[in-house]
């Protein structure tokens, strides 16, 4: 490798042609980008102080040390979106300049020196080659023709935004010019026998937007095959999934998709700013880099059709797609893992179309009664990415169905009851989904399907908080109560076309009137227009219906306990005696050790919904998935158990202990004492760490 500074235009001059691997990323660059490019170039333009700009580093391969000195392409590894942004701009200069306002930017020599090499022809007769429609965008712009009907997003809105910045500068554009002629580069040159590309392509620093999880693997995929491996194997396969994501899709979805391929490959989560590291250590696993970088982009390729399938709305089958629908709009991207290789099953025909179905309606119903129960999604991540360890092969819906009904406290497919009781009783109107809930009921069961999105939602009770008389009187002496507790649940709600008219008027006006609730067509609706009064037993009466469809809609499993009996863990673990606070002699009422707990207890149930806990004979154990820290009292101080590995406890103070595979009570691998309310803080920040590692909180 050899790198020296350069002047930018000068190494564009003496350049025979710039081409972008087909394994490097698109242009990229957005209006962002470009207005600081620009805002630099004018600044440098302007200040006869500065004598020159540095805009970062061009990297580029060929077969000797030396600077832009062959006639042959060289191959740009870094540096892409500086050199495509700036012919842009030289492009939109050469648009607007008259005469030659400073030596050597006429608009002939402009594209002469810098943007064509005129004794060519074709795309040799370029200085710069991208990839893709790329290419073709800003092949078309260099030659003043037309921009194609499919061109490239950034190339064309870039270059739009320098044409209006240029021809507002009018016929001053002698800062434009000397902007540019001081913007300066790192020349480095790397030789293909010598050279690692990859590896120092990891390690620039560039300038502009930052490459994403998906650059970086491609790159990886690619950059070490022969050119003609390189081709065949993009042009077949990865180019195809570029397209089928879509420009904007592409930069992003595709890291999520990869993350979400990692997940179900190793049942592991990846950080979301380490895809790539995981990448790197799946692909060179023996039985994956045995099988060849084909046979892995292969692979990916198929697991990503299913991924735009379902997250992109490439579904073709029309009950899937709409299946697939409602999980966007209910956000359930957690779920994406364990779908994709459901997705799998179902292309290789191991799975019926109907069985697919039922089973995305399962984890759309989970996610959505968990969601109106108030239930922390903590926990769905993993959930989903190690929840087909156990199903069974040979009857695969039926295990589906077990492992949703079998999943325990905070993981737990809330049933019948809890989702009627919940669905009726919290304000869903400001729920996070609330035209999707409103939709999935209207349109339950019809074949054509109502636009939701074409009503306004309408309390049936006004929101006025300054009630008129008629509403107090229709609602009953109570009225105050009742209008803050019910108005915004499920009985008061529902969907017009008429808000605007219906406004505060009386309930009977809005049922009678032409188009109201007696005419209306749509069903959440019905039986309004044959009630008699709106009151708290109206509104009551209404939810208990709308709750009983969403049991129907958002069905739960309901396998009968023999089945789920087959499907139960095989070593159940024995019903442990029931114990209580005062079987523990050292916690005797109004001692200090007492006190002590009962304010350490207080804190660690607060830290989430999903933490229960259990009084054992010798100690008390608090549990998320299972035990976090168990709680040993002693005569004038406790012991805490945490359960997480020594190595991965932050503490800085050193009050823990290691304690791993030493006799001990307790679960966990650390050890800390508790002797004073004053350390109870710090404390509870140990404790604090073994649940939100138990829990996945933060696996980004």
């Amino acid at each position: 490798m050899k790198a020296v500074e350069s002047n930018l235009l000068k190494f564009l001059q003496a350049s025979p042609q710039f081409v972008i691997p087909i394994y490097q990323r698109t242009y990229s660059w957005t209006i962002k980008e470009c207005q600081q490019l620009w805002d630099d170039v004018m600044r440098a333009g302007k200040d006869d102080k500065v004598n020159a700009h540095f805009i970062g580093s061009v990297v580029y391969i060929q077969e000797d040390l030396y600077q832009a000195s062959r006639q042959s392409p060289l191959l740009v590894i870094d540096g892409q979106q500086r050199l495509t942004t700036v012919s842009l701009i030289l492009e939109a200069l050469a648009r607007h300049v008259e005469g030659e306002p400073i030596d050597g930017f006429s608009a002939l020599k402009i594209r002469h020196y810098f943007l064509q090499n005129p004794l060519e022809s074709g795309d040799r007769g370029h200085k710069l080659l991208l990839t893709q429609n790329d290419r073709t965008s800003l092949l078309a712009l260099v030659r003043q023709q037309p921009l194609p009907d499919n061109s490239s997003i950034r190339v064309r809105e870039n270059f739009e935004f320098f044409d209006q910045a240029v021809e507002k500068l009018d016929s001053n554009l002698d800062a434009l010019c000397k902007g540019l002629l001081k913007l300066m580069i790192v020349d480095v040159s790397l030789s293909r026998g010598q050279d690692n590309p990859q590896l120092i392509f990891e390690s620039m620093n560039s300038t502009g937007r930052e490459l994403s999880q998906a650059d970086l693997i491609r790159n990886y995929v690619l950059m070490g095959l022969d050119p003609d491996h390189q081709t065949q194997l993009y042009e077949a396969h990865w180019r195809p999934m570029e397209t089928r994501f879509g420009q904007e899709s592409y930069g992003t979805h595709f890291d999520r998709f990869m993350r979400d391929y990692l997940t179900i490959k190793s049942s592991d989560i990846p950080n979301v700013k380490a895809v790539y590291e995981a990448f790197k250590d799946y692909a060179t696993l023996g039985p994956i880099a045995n099988a060849g970088v084909d046979s892995l982009v292969q692979d990916i390729e198929r697991f990503a059709n299913y991924y735009c399938a379902m997250a992109l709305g490439r579904e073709p089958d029309k009950r899937l797609a709409e299946a697939f629908q409602d999980l966007r709009e209910l956000r359930v991207d957690v779920a994406y893992p364990f779908l994709l290789e459901v997705y799998a099953r179902y292309d290789e025909e191991r799975l019926s179309r109907d069985d697919f179905l039922m089973i995305v309606r399962l984890v759309e119903a989970y996610v959505f009664r968990r969601s109106v129960c108030a239930i922390p999604t903590n926990s769905l991540n993993k959930t989903f990415a190690t929840f087909t360890r156990n199903l069974n092969d040979d009857s695969y819906l039926e295990s589906v169905q077990a492992a949703f009904q079998l999943l325990p406290s905070y993981r737990r497919f809330p049933n019948d009851d809890e989702f009627r009781r919940e669905f009726e009783l919290r304000d869903i109107y400001n729920f996070r989904s609330r035209s999707y809930w409103l939709r999935r009921i209207e349109n339950d069961g019809r074949k054509e399907r109502v636009p939701v999105d074409e009503y306004t939602i309408e309390h049936i009770m006004p929101q006025n908080n300054d009630l008129p008389a008629a509403w107090r009187n229709e609602i009953g002496p109570d009225w105050e109560r009742v209008h803050k507790t019910k108005l915004h649940t499920l009985g008061n709600l529902t969907l017009t076309g008429y808000n605007s008219e219906y406004s505060d008027n009386p309930f009977a006006e809005k049922r009678d009137r032409a188009g109201g609730f007696r005419e209306s067509p749509l069903r959440l609706n019905a039986g309004l227009g044959t009630t008699a009064r709106w009151n708290e037993d109206a509104i009551d009466a209404r939810a208990a219906k709308l709750s009983e469809i969403a049991t129907r809609i958002w069905r739960a499993p309901d396998l009968p306990t023999h089945v789920l009996d087959y499907y139960r863990p095989a070593s159940t673990p024995a019903v442990a005696a029931s114990y209580a606070i005062d079987d523990h002699r050292n916690l005797t009422a109004g001692t200090a050790t007492r006190d002590l707990f009962e304010q350490f207890r207080k804190e660690v149930l607060s830290l989430d919904p999903a933490v229960t806990e259990e009084f054992l004979k010798l100690y008390i154990a608090y549990k998320a998935e299972t035990n976090f820290v168990d709680v040993i009292p002693q005569t004038t101080r406790l012991l805490l158990s945490i359960n997480i590995p020594f190595h991965e406890l932050n503490d800085p103070r050193g009050l823990a202990r290691d304690v791993t595979n030493l006799g001990r009570w307790g679960n966990g691998d650390c050890e800390v004492f508790l002797d004073s309310s004053t350390e109870l803080s710090y404390i509870l920040n140990l404790v604090g760490q073994a649940f939100e590692r138990q829990m996945d909180i933060d696996p980004a």
